[in-house]
């Protein structure tokens, strides 16, 4: 039979020692709570300055600090990598209207990648039709720079009148009141100063006069300050080639990205813009065929279909009465005729002849110290990205310098222009969409572009930059990067110094002037910006239109 021993002790004793144990934990929980909280919120101001979460919806926004999306942080988020979708053709290879390609489930449409010069498809039986697409692209292109003018400053007007609209202000004005609650993370007004330039760089200005930190959105400010202004403006709508509708569709799509609305409130404001103008006599005149929209976002924000999976933007340019005007943007939807593609803003803006022979010099003096540099951040979320790639590649060689935009600021203008002037080559990979702002970064501080991509430029901006791309930039494949392991920075050192040379000054003297956009009251003679050259060419269109 088994004994057993009981080790309990007394009921006094017991009280006593729990007591002791309560006294001894209670002070090391107070002890390890306050540690614990003070962690606890050293961690969460951390998470604070580095991102921040959105839910839109049924979209959750994770925000990065220190990205060049929108100056403060990089969102991983629905609908910001487009992804081409290349049209069918048809018989009269319009491509205004585009289709979408379909395989055996017409529910599913079959994407495509694509390439420099070979366009391939995940189904060989469409590459003629995918090889015909891109045709049609240049196609467009052709036609593009066909409207290029020969016009100068200093000529008259002679009878190209501009016409601009005086909107209500709640499709302008507005929407730039309303800046301060378009990012939830900081004030966007500060970037829609100096009528869309941003504030002026003045401490410290290393670079020269006429610079500011310009928002890459900023374009519709810009281009309707500078356009009130041009001598070719008319107030007799009977007087006018073209018709400027000066809709800030692009600050109308920054509104709604980061609130839960419905679809029918992101559209609200393009469905009243469009009921505005039917009722104009120039527009039922032409059906707005004479009439020029300036978008500061690119083009897919504005073609959100009825049937798309991402809930990313506006319909604007899907509306059909939106398909006869002409639509300048930083990108162009590339297989829709009417898209013309414009240098996205830098943040230099000369004031004067000077101010731009001044750059140019220092520039091309510049002691180049980098063979090749790249600023940006990795795009994990995008399968084709090559960014990983590209970083790997740069921070392992010492004639590569790596900017991380990740954790440094790259918003700021000296951050990038420092690099960039002292780099003979900048590494140009597609980001959230084909084009990048960095690129015009780039070439107004002489650095030669790598692309690898051809829809980044080639097929973007026929008015600002020539046919022959060779002349300006570097193209690599991104599947050679991506399949072949091609090492970036050994293919460029195959381009002599010669080469670099001559490319060079073709960018700085040739380019330059004509990618920046001048200050609203500059005086230049010599040259025209990317703004003259726009206005000089719609009205070269809009007199060809009115014959």
């Amino acid at each position: 039979m088994a004994v057993s021993i009981s080790r309990r002790r007394s009921k006094p004793y017991r009280k006593q020692e729990a007591k002791q144990s309560y006294f001894h934990f209670s002070a090391i929980y107070n002890f390890l709570s306050r540690i614990s909280v003070a962690l606890f919120l050293l961690i969460l101001i951390y998470l604070w300055c580095s991102f921040s979460t959105i839910i839109t919806g049924n979209i959750v926004h994770v925000c990065f600090s220190s990205s060049r999306k929108l100056h403060s942080l990089y969102c991983l988020s629905a609908g910001t990598h487009p992804s081409f979708e290349i049209p069918t053709s048809t018989n009269n290879h319009s491509f205004l209207a585009p289709r979408i390609f379909e395989g055996n489930n017409a529910t599913e449409p079959v994407k495509f990648s694509v390439g420099s010069n070979l366009v391939t498809s995940n189904n060989g039986r469409y590459d003629e039709e995918v090889a015909n697409a891109v045709k049609v692209v240049e196609e467009h292109l052709k036609v593009h720079r066909s409207w290029r003018s020969n016009r100068t400053n200093a000529e008259s007007c002679s009878g190209e009148g501009i016409y601009v609209y005086d909107l209500p202000s709640k499709f302008n004005k507005d929407l730039v009141g309303q800046c301060s609650k378009m990012i939830p993370w900081q004030d966007f007004c500060s970037y829609l100063s100096n009528d869309g330039f941003g504030k002026a760089i003045i401490a410290n200005n290393k670079f020269g006069k006429g610079w500011y930190q310009t928002h890459q959105y900023s374009l519709e400010l810009i281009f309707h300050s500078r356009i009130l202004k041009h001598p070719c403006r008319v107030y007799n709508e009977n007087e006018a080639k073209i018709f400027y509708v000066p809709f800030y569709g692009g600050l109308d799509v920054l509104r709604w990205h980061f609130k839960n609305v419905s679809n029918d409130v992101k559209d609200g404001l393009s469905l009243e813009l469009v009921n505005w103008l039917q009722r104009q006599r120039p527009w039922k005149r032409n059906e707005g065929k004479d009439h020029v929209l300036v978008l500061g976002k690119i083009s897919w924000d504005f073609r959100r279909t009825n049937n798309s999976e991402s809930p990313w933007g506006t319909r604007l340019l899907e509306l059909e009465k939106m398909q006869n005007p002409i639509k300048i943007l930083i990108e162009r939807q590339p297989w829709h005729a009417n898209d013309i593609g414009v240098p996205h803003p830098t943040y230099f803006h000369p004031s004067s002849d000077n101010d731009i022979i001044s750059w140019q010099l220092k520039i091309i003096r510049s002691n180049r110290k980098s063979f090749v540099s790249f600023a940006g951040a990795a795009r994990s979320d995008a399968e084709d990205s090559i960014r990983r790639i590209l970083i790997d590649q740069c921070s392992s060689n010492g004639r590569c310098k790596f900017l991380n935009c990740s954790s440094a600021k790259c918003n700021e203008a000296e951050s990038i222009i420092d690099v960039f002037v002292e780099s003979e080559f900048c590494l140009q990979p597609p980001g959230d969409s084909p084009t990048r702002k960095s690129v015009f970064d780039s070439l107004i501080s002489g650095c030669i572009p790598v692309l690898f991509d051809p829809f980044t430029a080639y097929y973007q901006y026929p008015w600002h930059l020539p046919e022959d791309h060779d002349k300006y930039s570097v193209f690599i494949d991104k599947k050679e990067v991506k399949e072949k392991n091609l090492n970036v920075v050994e293919r460029l050192s195959n381009v002599s110094s010669r080469e670099r040379e001559n490319m060079r000054r073709y960018i700085v003297y040739e380019l330059l002037p004509g990618l920046v956009y001048a200050d609203h009251n500059a005086l230049l003679y010599k040259f025209q910006d990317a703004f003259a050259i726009t206005i000089n060419n719609l009205l070269l269109r809009g007199t060809r239109l009115a014959t």
